[in-house]
């Protein structure tokens, strides 16, 4: 029942009464205000057929409950609806109402008891707000179906407060999740300018900043705000370079928003928004289609309300589905729906209205218990014990506790802070093949559940703006690629940047990364500086050139020397052979073999026995080869330098010989085992020389053992080549001290090179100069003694006499 403007707009008596305020006109006059007479009442026009259709879910819900045989039985629920006008005074004014009953005159008080037991509403949150600064005075709980500000979920502030719908805290935290899934960093933003879009807004734009979402704009509008602001605002979002905007806008912004939006012809957006009116039909209509196809946002789930459609049908054509009743007019079914086709008559998305639905029941449920119905004995017919006065303060206490399902399946209660589950379908606007925009649901989102199981969606089935199948893009720059790192721009926000190149060893293998990481000691970055590769493992290899050089000359060496040694072996008789001291020579050529094929232990991957070989075969076998040249140098001397007769002179003891070659090489094998004892030589990695390789070498684990051992080697050249030097003159035409000075002397200029080309060489070089410096001494030392001998065996076989040997001036023959 319809009334008057000293009444509610409906109302009906009853036990229970429950009070309702819904933006059933949206539009409030602007009265001019002057000094000299008092201001015209307020005016609200322009009806709103969804919020009229939120008035009529609820008296169904009401109807409902008196219908029913099992809640509150035998007691009648009533209500009182006014109009909020979607505005603070009207709402203000409509909570008085609705406390205090109808109107009273100056003369009366207020009654003591109040009009209504629960108030549900209103439509938006700052007119919630205003109503609850009055209402929780007197403790009477609120349910709102659709104010959705997080400032309410304030159990100190608001302790009387419920709502049906999600708090926009878990919504704020959804769109920043669904913007960041789709990869948009660079967005804007407009809001309604009250407690529901600025609480909104400020609870988005931190989660965004958390997701890494940068706001390039926020305005603020409000629907009686003025023209000229309204239209800086369009052009704000214009000019802007983000192409999707999050409109957190309450509907009658939304309305006034596309008007200015049309008229300066904003196109090409990708609009995300909230619940508020994402799923309002009377947007989806011809003039804002371009503007709002393929929109995305989230509602509140849709539901089907048994018996509402039908109520509706009653309502809009007059008539009725059961037996003719006080003349009314029978349904026939076949009334054409499409002739009254409007917001009020479409129940195909039921969404708010179902909270309202919600919000009653919740109401029933929480009297049924307070007054404990059905409880009273075994009576056929329950009925409740209704109390004298209500409190408040029970209603909001058995409010909190309610628990239960309603016909559709859903489960209705409240949390401690009066909030439901937070739970959303994603709607996208597309266009069905009639042309018309339907609202689809192509996910969901469920706050209770853990981070990364919270959405469900089918991008497949998403039409972008413009009526798309490709996703917009939305950055403030485009996204740098593997390699790069993103290097902030001073002055700009966090998501405008410039993309800068990974350095050497540092590589980012995803886009956008925001910093480069450096690559492990063994690996290196990749020519694009996307992901880290092994290093080069370097040392001198037998594949390699160079080592296939230094190996053939190794085998050469070895080769010739062996030769050699069958040389002499071949004329051990001679005269030649005898007089070069054919045991010493035999044992210097052995060594000469080692010396080269001790090379070859340089050659290959280093390896723990191969660095503990190379190092201590090297240094034993020239050790004994430099001991036999001694032992030879001195046999020659003592033997030219004897005072007595050619005849008389004693020969050289060959043990003697024996017993300094052995005494010489068993100093340098008792530095060799200490060596190897305390700090062998042991691979290692050197990654220090160049960043780029590793170089396997071997580490000499003592210094000052490998430098003893090349220095005793060192020594024994230089006595060898003082000892020949002195002897260089000595008056045979075979001088075997001449070879051996001249010996030394290669010999000391190779290892004297050595030292500074050993400590500058990189890498697998300084093996190869190590290697070099072997070959060349071994090399210098075979062709030096050995090879104008094997000249007079093979080719001057006449010289080898003793009488050539010994020329004019007659000498000691040496065995």
């Amino acid at each position: 029942m319809l009334g008057s403007p000293e009444l509610p707009l409906l109302f009906k008596k009853g036990d229970i009464t429950i009070g309702g305020a819904f933006s059933i006109y949206s539009q409030i006059s602007k009265s001019s205000l002057s000094m000299t007479e008092p201001p015209e009442p307020l005016k609200c026009s322009r009806i709103n057929l969804r919020e009229f259709r939120f008035a009529q879910a609820m008296m169904f819900a009401i109807e409902e409950i008196n219908n029913s045989s099992t809640l509150l039985p035998n007691v009648t629920v009533g209500y009182k609806i006014f109009d909020s006008c979607g505005s603070t005074l009207p709402s203000t004014h409509a909570v008085m109402d609705l406390i205090n009953g109808q109107k009273q005159n100056l003369v009366k008080t207020c009654n003591s008891q109040t009009s209504v037991h629960v108030i549900i509403g209103a439509s938006e949150s700052s007119s919630t707000i205003a109503m609850l600064q009055i209402s929780g005075i007197f403790q009477i709980p609120m349910i709102s179906h659709f104010a959705t500000c997080a400032c309410l979920s304030n159990r100190n502030e608001y302790p009387t407060f419920f709502r049906t719908i999600p708090s926009d805290y878990y919504q704020s935290r959804a769109l920043a999740k669904l913007v960041k899934h789709f990869g948009w960093t660079w967005v804007g933003a407009v809001r309604s300018d009250n407690d529901y879009g600025n609480n909104g807004m400020a609870t988005f734009i931190t989660a965004a900043s958390q997701e890494g979402i940068c706001v390039e704009y926020s305005e603020a509008i409000s629907r009686t705000g003025s023209t000229e602001q309204l239209e800086r605002v369009v052009r704000v979002i214009q000019r802007g370079t983000a192409r999707v905007l999050v409109a957190f806008l309450a509907q009658g912004e939304m309305d006034v928003l596309l008007e200015e939006a049309l008229r300066q012809n904003l196109t090409g957006l990708q609009w995300v928004g909230s619940e508020s009116w994402i799923t309002s039909s009377h947007l989806a209509n011809t003039r804002f289609s371009g503007i709002l196809t393929g929109s995305l946002g989230f509602a509140i789930k849709k539901a089907k309300i048994k018996g509402l459609q039908e109520e509706f049908w009653e309502t809009t054509f007059g008539c009725s589905f059961q037996s003719r009743l006080h003349g009314t007019e029978q349904c026939s079914g076949f009334e054409r729906l499409q002739d009254a086709n409007n917001v009020y008559t479409d129940v195909s998305e039921l969404r708010i209205s179902n909270n309202v639905y919600k919000a009653v029941h919740a109401v029933a449920h929480a009297m049924h218990s307070m007054f404990k119905c059905g409880q009273s004995g075994e009576a056929v017919n329950h009925s409740c014990t209704l109390m004298d006065h209500l409190e408040p303060r029970q209603v909001v206490k058995h409010l909190q506790d309610v628990n239960f399902p309603l016909q559709s399946g859903e489960r209705v209660y409240f949390d401690k802070n009066g909030d439901p589950a937070a739970t959303y379908e994603l709607v996208n606007w597309q266009r069905n093949p009639a042309g018309e925009i339907v609202f689809m649901t192509v996910g969901s989102y469920d706050a209770s559940l853990p981070n990364g199981k919270q959405f469900t969606m089918n991008v497949m089935n998403i039409t972008w703006a413009g009526e798309s199948w490709e996703r917009p893009l939305s950055v403030c720059s485009e996204r740098c690629l593997p390699g790069f790192r993103q290097a902030m721009i001073k002055g700009k926000p966090l998501c405008c940047f410039s993309c800068v190149a990974c350095a050497v060893g540092e590589i980012s293998n995803s886009s956008n990364s925001a910093e480069c990481s450096r690559c492990l000691l063994d690996f290196w970055s990749n020519d694009d500086h996307s992901k880290c590769v092994p290093k080069v493992i370097e040392f001198l290899s037998y594949g390699e050139t160079m080592g296939a050089l230094l190996t053939a000359f190794s085998l050469l060496g070895a080769t010739l020397t062996l030769v050699v040694f069958f040389v002499f072996f071949r004329f051990r008789h001679t005269p030649l052979v005898k007089a070069s001291n054919s045991e010493l020579s035999f044992l210097l050529l052995f060594s000469l073999i080692l010396c080269f094929l001790c090379s070859l232990t340089f050659i290959g991957q280093p390896t723990e026995w191969s660095c503990m070989l190379r190092h201590t075969a090297f240094g034993i076998t020239f050790a004994l080869c430099i001991s036999c040249i001694l032992a030879k140098t001195i046999t020659v001397v003592v033997a030219f330098k004897a005072n007595r007769p050619a005849n008389t002179v004693p020969q050289c003891s060959a043990s003697l010989q024996r017993t300094s070659v052995l005494g010489c090489t068993l100093v340098q094998v008792l530095v060799c085992v200490l060596w190897l004892v305390f700090a062998p030589p042991f691979p290692h990695k050197n990654a220090a020389h160049a960043t780029e390789i590793i170089i396997l070498e071997c580490d000499l684990g003592s210094p000052v053992a490998f430098w003893v051992v090349l220095g005793y080697i060192g020594l024994l050249a230089v006595l060898c080549f003082i000892l020949a030097f002195l002897a260089r003159k000595l008056p045979d035409n075979f001088n075997e001290a001449k070879f051996i000075t001249f010996s030394m002397l290669i010999f000391s200029a190779v290892w004297t090179t050595f030292i500074p080309a050993y400590v500058s060489s990189p890498g697998k070089f300084t093996v190869a100069v190590e290697i070099f410096a072997i070959l060349a001494s071994s090399f210098g030392l075979l062709f030096s003694i050995f090879a104008p001998k094997c000249y007079i065996l093979l080719l001057k076989p006449e010289k080898n006499t003793k009488k050539h040997m010994m020329g004019r001036n007659s000498r000691p023959h040496i065995q």
